[in-house]
């Protein structure tokens, strides 16, 4: 059955996303960046929230996870890692699976950002939770992980379906641009630079993104192999464009 996914702004730079199972009403909320603002849009929209789906520890993704289990009942599910900073009540890991209603996650390992790190991916609907591994033209810092695991990690999700859309949790893409000019000259990224600079004028998000339009243009997945990849990721870090 399909779902439908509610995107809204968290704090500075994060994205918000409810997923309703449209068969049963059930609701889940990808990670909990900021708790105040996911409850007012579930109270605004009526939805039935009862799962929490955490993709990795970091405060400004598992952070208002006991404040929301405390508001609506929703069971936190989520890697071990997120121990560290919030109870959980299902742990979860690369080859399970999560059950929203009817619909069906798949949960994909994709550590490196953080050792633990999962991403949610609905193959019925074609959509993909990704957290901090992927972004539109960009990826997670390596905080914990090796560039050997992050580039496994991504090549997992760009083994997706390239229509699969893929909602990544925080609105970086401007800054990746700019990066990605500086190393890639291919006339697919400029053109999609300049509809994205269009975009961010008006005030538009640029997620979701899909796994088709990240390998052709997202340097970091055309990188070919984890050593030119961690090449491109160290280049970034030090990026002051």
């Amino acid at each position: 059955m399909p779902v439908t996914v509610h995107q809204f702004p968290c704090l500075s730079d994060n994205y918000g996303f409810l997923v309703r199972d449209d068969e049963t009403g059930l609701a889940a909320c990808i990670d909990t960046p900021e708790a105040g603002a996911i409850l007012r849009e579930l109270d605004k929209l009526g939805w039935n929230l009862a799962l929490i789906l955490n993709t990795h520890w970091h405060p400004d993704h598992a952070g208002g996870n006991a404040e929301i289990k405390a508001a609506t009942g929703a069971q936190v599910v989520g890697p071990a890692e997120v121990t560290r900073i919030s109870p959980i009540d299902r742990e979860v890991k690369g080859g399970d699976e999560v059950l929203l209603g009817a619909t069906r996650f798949q949960v994909l390992e994709s550590g490196g950002h953080t050792l633990g790190h999962v991403a949610y991916y609905d193959a019925a609907d074609g959509v993909a939770f990704v957290g901090d591994t992927l972004f539109a033209l960009g990826c997670g810092r390596l905080f914990e992980g090796t560039a050997e695991q992050m580039w496994a990690s991504l090549q997992r999700l760009a083994a997706l379906p390239d229509d699969t859309r893929v909602y990544c949790a925080h609105e970086y893409t401007a800054s990746n641009a700019r990066f990605a000019l500086s190393v890639d000259a291919d006339p697919a990224l400029k053109a999609r630079a300049d509809a994205i600079f269009a975009a961010r004028e008006r005030g538009e998000p640029t997620v979701p993104t899909t796994i088709g339009l990240e390998k052709a243009t997202n340097p970091f997945l055309r990188a070919g192999n984890a050593e030119a990849f961690a090449a491109v990721r160290q280049a970034k870090d030090v990026f002051k464009g």
